[in-house]
């Protein structure tokens, strides 16, 4: 069984089946995913996509809808206990369900571990009693769990191996139907439908004020695979900007931009290691983030900054998320040379710190080791 609850998480899920399959022929996949999992030939139980929520306010406006995806998986976990769960990510949801696993005598491996290093590190205790291993992606996690005693394993950042741009700027502007003698900024709004919510008006208010300064600029929104056209459509018939939607091809896209404003998630790693200078944005209910930032243990939200060590790409959060302050940020890029190189020469340095490459493929070794 394979539990991933959000776009990135289920891309991953997609490629662990189908390098198990690859050494195991005869593997048979089930559990919880998306459009990726279900093209690798995993049976999903429980579409992701309608799980995909994030804060404290927001799973509780979407409570029914998660129980009923876990009341699904557990009683699959019951009634047709497979040799393995791989839970990957979704740290609430899936520890409870790694509870489930350990009581039906089903062992547990937990691919990209819950950020306990950042905050309520008392969780780690808890974790060592249900996970059988973790494989982890950053060097400093290994410590952490080894003096708690839990089994770890680094197995790398998988994005290493995931983000390969295949063409050049010009050649992917041209591509993608857009013009190489024009400057393209690219918005990334997220993969949730409740991130475009908050975050997609804002995104495109802050695209309008760049638009009357630089009237050359030209945008490229590509849509997660989460999401559908239809989604997007009622924020982009409110404005009178021409946005350029593209599906999928998400590091080509990478690859045309100047710039990007960019939602915090997995993409912003992504767009480190493209090498696309960007900011990153994000907005919660106000409970959610004044419960957060009395809890949460270190200095940045987005995780290509925390593994640098540094604020190497500008965060604004909450209040200072609002269309002046992204626009003059975007300004800065565009238009200070020095400045974007700076970024760029910080996100090759924050490259070496995260392997070799080849993350999935250790999973799925892992995996299958655990199985014998």
């Amino acid at each position: 069984m394979i539990v991933a609850g959000e776009a990135s998480g289920e891309m991953y899920g997609a490629q662990i089946a189908s390098a198990i399959r690859a050494l195991a022929p005869e593997t048979r996949f089930f559990g919880m995913g998306g459009n990726c999992m279900r093209e690798a030939g995993v049976e999903t139980l429980v579409d992701a996509n309608v799980m995909a929520v994030m804060g404290l306010v927001e799973v509780v406006a979407h409570l029914p809808t998660i129980v009923r995806g876990f009341t699904t998986l557990k009683k699959k976990l019951r009634s047709d206990p497979p040799d393995l769960l791989i839970l990957i990510d979704y740290p609430d949801f899936n520890l409870r369900l790694a509870k489930v696993a350990k009581k039906a005598g089903v062992k547990v491996l937990y691919f990209i571990s819950p950020q306990v290093w950042a905050w309520r590190s008392h969780r780690v205790h808890g974790i060592g009693r249900v996970v059988d291993m973790m494989a982890v992606l950053f060097p400093f996690e290994v410590p952490f769990y080894q003096k708690a005693g839990v089994p770890v394993t680094f197995v790398g950042h998988p994005l290493l191996d995931l983000v390969k741009p295949t063409m050049k700027r010009d050649e992917a502007l041209a591509s993608l139907g857009l013009d190489p003698q024009r400057r393209c900024v690219g918005l990334f709004p997220g993969s949730r439908r409740s991130e475009l919510q908050k975050l997609l008006p804002i995104i495109l208010e802050s695209a309008r004020i760049l638009k009357e300064r630089m009237p050359d600029l030209q945008f490229v929104l590509p849509r997660a695979t989460s999401l559908k056209d239809e989604d997007l459509a009622p924020y982009l018939a409110g404005t009178r900007l021409e946005v350029k939607v593209v599906a999928g091809r998400n590091h080509d896209v990478m690859s045309g931009c100047d710039a990007v404003i960019a939602a915090s998630g997995t993409v912003v790693m992504e767009l480190a290691l493209v090498g696309v200078p960007h900011v990153i944005i994000y907005k919660m209910s106000t409970l959610t983030y004044e419960i957060g930032k009395r809890v949460i243990n270190v200095p940045h939200i987005g995780i290509s900054n925390i593994v640098a060590e540094k604020r190497m790409v500008q965060e604004l959060l909450q209040h200072e998320a609002e269309p002046v302050p992204i626009a003059d940020e975007i300004d800065a890029l565009l238009n200070r040379p020095g400045y974007a190189a700076q970024m760029r020469e910080d996100f090759a340095a924050m490259r070496v710190k995260l392997g070799n490459g080849g993350a999935l493929g250790r999973v799925a070794r892992l995996a299958l080791e655990m199985m014998k």
